[in-house]
């Protein structure tokens, strides 16, 4: 569903039926032979059509946190099914734009509820040897969720003038697996021990591990929950220093997520391959062979993230990142003006470069922004924490969905070292301050990940703690 939901607005929003329906200033301006390559699709409604939902999101990782500690993982993901099915019938039957944009929202709700869900149902379920291949499969079901919403637009762009209404409501069949498999799947062992339901929670430890014997796992699980038990108050213990390094990491890796400029790339990309020349159709076919990237390329992530760890991935994924996204702007620049289009043979070559680029985040940043947010946090603020991480996501996405056609148009070429320039200053903060979290149980991060690292580990104990409640009250 959040890939479908990525993936399905931007053909949506390159088609003519939807434009003149909702969006007649664009469509005009869209025919305009001599209109400004870079500026046709500059329009704050249009963008608000993409960016309300993450706006959505946003709001709703709150509550979504709290009805996860209260009422479970399982309860929480059934919910965001719900809101999946009411923002497709109002989607796909809007008839004004206010239908559009509430639509949006509803589904915005249901990707706050299921990111904030569906992470941590994956990291408490997985065995500690796969959790990081576990927690991926998240990404990587987004990324073919981008994939069928490219193949989806391409069929449906040649329906009119309703294929747009096609796209949007095809969005129920994912919402209606969703709330069927929330019907079906387990509570997790965790969930259930911190909510008093001891022996369920061993009976579901046994049935997910296929063994009788899992009382050193289960001793691990009831020792955090009877930690986590006694904070009465999670949001106002993420805000003690010893709870820094995590809340600090889990934040930065989901902005830096965004400022790789990947969703502007994968929620515009058939606008952006129109507007250095390919016509609908090809645009189309170019954000598909984008797509089949994303989901081979993550694969790659499953295989390698519990071989040789997260750093590395995102290291390489960093230098692979910035060559791609530079030499993209390099090409604009020299050779896209505001009213010509790409030689063949160069916007060929613009193809490849998203292709090499979405490659690297794709068993990288994509998956491993997820991950180690979802591994990092004690239980006692793990979904307090967690929710500061989703919102820190869905606010930067929301940022670039409704600022990146406007961006595009005002700084041209230069939007792709924009980029570039933030992908060096995430290298940076990787090498010095992202610790190795490969191959540790999650209850066991604080004393073999945090305490141990160089910087972080002034953060750790009781100690750091009264140290800044001595300075506040000094001050």
């Amino acid at each position: 569903m959040f890939g479908y939901d990525i993936g399905i607005s931007g053909g949506v929003t390159g088609m003519d039926g939807f434009l003149i329906k909702f969006f007649p200033n664009v469509y005009r301006r869209k025919l305009k032979a001599k209109e400004d390559n870079y500026c046709k699709y500059d329009d704050q409604y249009l963008q608000l059509f993409t960016s309300s939902l993450y706006l959505a999101a946003l709001i709703s990782s709150f509550p979504a946190s709290k009805v996860c500690t209260k009422y479970g993982r399982k309860p929480t993901i059934l919910s965001a099914s719900v809101f999946f099915l009411l923002g497709s019938g109002l989607s796909a039957g809007a008839h004004q734009i206010w239908m559009l944009i509430l639509g949006r929202i509803s589904l915005g709700f249901g990707v706050g509820f299921g990111n904030e869900a569906v992470p941590l149902f994956l990291s408490e379920i997985a065995p500690v040897e796969y959790r990081g291949a576990v927690n991926i499969l998240f990404q990587l079901l987004i990324t073919i969720g981008i994939l069928i919403a490219n193949l989806v637009n391409y069929g449906t762009s040649k329906v009119h003038p309703w294929g747009w209404r096609l796209s949007l409501g095809l969005a129920a069949i994912p919402a209606t697996g969703l709330f069927i498999g929330s019907l079906i799947i387990p509570e997790t062992p965790t969930s259930l021990v911190e909510r008093n339901h001891e022996e369920k929670g061993r009976k579901t430890l046994k049935k997910i591990r296929g063994v009788e014997n899992v009382d050193p796992e289960f001793e691990q699980i009831k020792v955090a929950c009877e930690i986590a038990r006694r904070v009465k108050y999670p949001y106002r213990n993420l805000m003690k220093i010893s709870s820094m390094p995590p809340l600090i990491i889990g934040i930065v890796l989901q902005v830096f997520q965004q400022f790789t400029g990947i969703n502007a790339i994968m929620f515009y990309a058939p606008i952006l391959f129109q507007t250095v020349g390919f016509k609908n159709d090809a645009s189309l076919l170019s954000a598909i062979i984008t797509g089949l990237v994303n989901v081979f390329c993550t694969l790659v992530s499953i295989y390698a993230v519990d071989k040789v760890g997260r750093r590395l991935l995102l290291l390489q994924a960093c230098v692979q990142m910035f060559v791609s996204q530079t030499a993209i702007g390099g090409i604009l620049l020299a050779n896209l003006k505001s009213t010509n289009s790409l030689p063949k043979g160069q916007a060929w070559v613009v193809v490849v470069l998203v292709c090499v680029y979405v490659s690297s985040f794709a068993w990288s940043w994509g998956p491993l922004g997820w991950l180690i947010p979802s591994e990092t946090f004690p239980l006692e603020t793990r979904t307090a924490g967690f929710a500061f991480a989703v919102s820190s996501n869905m606010l930067f996405t929301f940022v670039i969905a409704q600022s990146f056609l406007s961006m595009m148009c005002h700084m041209r070429a230069g939007i792709f070292f924009f980029f570039a320039g933030w992908i060096v200053i995430m290298g940076i903060f990787v090498l010095f301050l992202l610790p190795e979290t490969k191959g540790v149980a999650i209850d066991e991060m604080k004393e073999r990940v945090w305490k141990k690292h160089p910087i972080w580990k002034k953060f750790m104990g009781d100690d750091a703690d009264d140290r800044a409640k001595k300075t506040i009250e000094m001050s």
